[in-house]
């Protein structure tokens, strides 16, 4: 039972571990991107001292051929004026000349070596860190788009409302404007046909009393009487 709920356990760290890797793979890769370019600025610091040391021992090479090419020269000379104890003491000079000498070519080919895999080293490293940083940029607005999609009008949260759901507020709205409308309409006719002027028309259409409004005959008449009085 034990040995049950162990594994239950690591098994809901372990999902738990990739759901949260998974939310945040694109701060996790953004700091695993930063470290690379940090490991990449030592790298290149680190070539850096190399080739200044090479060149310093490529200048202590120099100075020591000269040393030993200068010394050469005056203990011939001393070999040629019979001074034979001078020249064994600049042919001592010039041994230990050439074993620093020797040394220097020995680090300088180290350097060389070191150098070249170092360029190697970076050159791959910024490659791949150009290829990730293209990479990136296309994981992130893959990412923006998703969480466009994901957070459009078509994915509403329990608590908003839907374009749908406004339509038909609207549709409503418009359908009780108009109820209203119609109301309006019908309390006006009602109010028309029952009050003071409806019922003085009704009673001018029975004789009684001058008419309300005019009618054709009373505008043929008119015109009759303007013809006469003209003539």
């Amino acid at each position: 039972m034990f040995k049950t709920v162990l594994t239950l356990f690591r098994g809901s760290v372990a999902v738990a571990g990739e759901e949260l890797e998974g939310r945040n793979a694109l701060l996790i890769l953004d700091q695993q991107m930063r470290d690379a370019a940090s490991a990449v600025d030592r790298a290149k610091r680190t070539l850096a001292l190399a080739i200044a040391q090479d060149q310093q021992e490529g200048r202590r090479l120099d100075a020591t051929n000269a040393r030993i090419a200068d010394l050469e020269v005056r203990a011939t000379a001393a070999l040629d004026g019979g001074r034979e104890d001078l020249a064994r003491e600049a042919a001592e000079a010039i041994a230990g000349l050439e074993a620093d000498r020797d040394a220097a070519m020995t680090a300088r080919a180290l350097f060389a070596s070191e150098i070249t895999r170092l360029k190697r080293h970076v050159a791959n490293a910024e490659m791949r860190i150009t290829e990730l940083d293209r990479g990136r940029r296309i994981a992130r607005a893959s990412e923006a788009v998703r969480n466009l999609r994901r957070g459009g009008i078509e994915a509403a949260r329990p608590y908003e409302s839907t374009l749908p759901e406004a339509e038909q507020t609207l549709k409503r709205l418009r359908e009780r404007q108009l109820e209203a409308a119609a109301a309006d309409q019908a309390l006006i006719e009602i109010d028309a046909a029952n009050g003071p002027l409806a019922t003085a028309e009704k009673l001018a259409e029975q004789g009684f009393g001058p008419r309300m409004k005019s009618t054709a005959d009373d505008v043929l008449a008119r015109l009759h009487a303007k013809r006469t009085q003209s003539a």
